[in-house]
């Protein structure tokens, strides 16, 4: 048996030139491709059918590591087992290893980071993306930014939630969303498994106080709808786009970034409508708000003005700030009513004042339908109807 091996030598492996297959014996051949590449090739028979398996290139793989690679591969057919298989089996191996290894090293800084990115064309604005950053590199970062995100455990949420669940509670509510979501997301990637340590129901609901006992939710302040038709006089008197804006708000019921980001393009003012995008919407859906004539009176004093927005700001081609509309208040001295805070006016006035639907106010405010099945069933706007109720509402706020 020993004359059939290792027929060959490293010296004539070397001179060998003329394309062919040489024995070295024990099924080790080296092959000789037409254009001078050598490479090694195992041949055996299993189960009766004739296999063939590579070793790599002469360049790679010496006359003595081939010779191992046979040896090892002779040794499992002696066990009746397919050396082809196993490589196989053992590649697959490697790579889940290698795979593993990869994802113990996703830090969760890392993996809040590729969230970010990939969600972030869906976010209303540049300052929602940033607020998300900002939170995560103050609070999360410090402590288990750099922890891989398939060790990040309860521990590490407690550690980051409890120091502000008392003093800062909704920015400590929304972190500890944003840090589920950035977990859950690692998960369906791959790079965790697990339960997700920041879920709230049956988790962190047992190991820290509910928001409504720490601290009262603050609802935006409002004025009473009583105070409105005194409050529009003065406002009206003040001039300026600001005060134009805020009146112009107020009359359509909309929200501050809705307003102040208007484009001329939006509003059809032949038939007195103004077309929300989708991309201003809170509920992510076209919004259409019928113009009522107070509502058309300041639209039309702001075509004056030109300009790609209806209200525009300081700067050539900006906008109007939010700020803006908080300074007018503070100029009216009402700075502890805020801008939004108007659309509960206009939702209390119509709930006491009226007898309008509630759908109908509903869809005024441009609110999210809760229910599924009512929202399936409800495949109209209701325009006509609002129209009229933004027309009783302008009346009310006074000429």
């Amino acid at each position: 048996m020993a004359q059939k091996l290792q027929r060959l030598t490293a010296l004539a492996v070397t001179r060998l030139s003329k394309p062919g297959l040489y024995a070295d014996g024990g099924g080790l051949y080296l092959r000789i491709g037409r254009n001078g590449s050598k490479s090694w090739t195992f041949r055996f028979m299993l189960h009766g059918r004739a296999r063939e398996m590579g070793f790599g290139g002469f360049n790679n793989v010496g006359l003595a590591d081939a010779r191992k690679k046979a040896s090892d591969a002779r040794l499992l057919l002696s066990e009746g087992q397919d050396p082809l298989a196993q490589r196989n089996l053992e590649e697959v191996e490697r790579a889940a290893s290698a795979k593993l290894t990869a994802v113990r090293s996703m830090t969760f800084d890392q993996c809040a980071e590729a969230y970010v990115n990939v969600h972030q064309a869906a976010w209303k604005n540049e300052k929602h993306q940033q607020q998300w950053r900002n939170t995560l590199a103050t609070y999360v970062s410090p402590v288990f930014g750099s922890v891989g995100v398939q060790d990040v455990d309860i521990d590490h949420i407690i550690k980051v939630l409890e120091p502000i669940w008392s003093k800062k509670t909704e920015t400590a509510r929304r972190l500890r969303g944003r840090i589920e979501a950035i977990l859950d997301w690692a998960k369906v990637r791959g790079y965790r498994t697990g339960e997700n340590p920041a879920r709230w129901r049956g988790h962190l609901s047992h190991l820290l106080p509910a928001r409504a006992n720490v601290r009262p939710i603050k609802h935006h302040a409002a004025l009473p709808y009583a105070e409105i038709p005194a409050f529009m006089s003065e406002l009206r008197k003040l001039g300026g786009i600001a005060a134009a804006a805020l009146e112009f708000l107020i009359l359509t019921a909309a929200r501050t970034g809705e307003v102040i980001y208007a484009g001329w393009p939006e509003f059809d003012l032949k038939n007195r409508i103004w077309v929300v995008p989708a991309s201003r919407m809170k509920t992510k859906r076209e919004h259409r708000v019928p113009i009522s004539d107070a509502a058309y009176a300041v639209i039309q004093k702001m075509k004056e003005l030109g300009g790609d927005y209806v209200f525009p700001g300081g700067k050539p081609g900006s906008s109007l700030s939010n700020m803006a509309l908080l300074m007018t208040l503070g100029r009216m001295n009402c700075s502890k009513v805020t801008t939004h805070g108007f659309r509960s006016t206009f939702r209390d006035w119509a709930a006491e004042q009226t007898n309008f639907p509630n759908e109908v106010v509903e869809m005024a405010l441009a609110h999210a339908i809760e229910s599924k099945t009512e929202a399936a069933y409800r495949r109209s706007d209701l325009f006509e109807k609002r129209r009229r109720l933004m027309a009783a509402w302008a009346d009310f706020c006074g000429d």
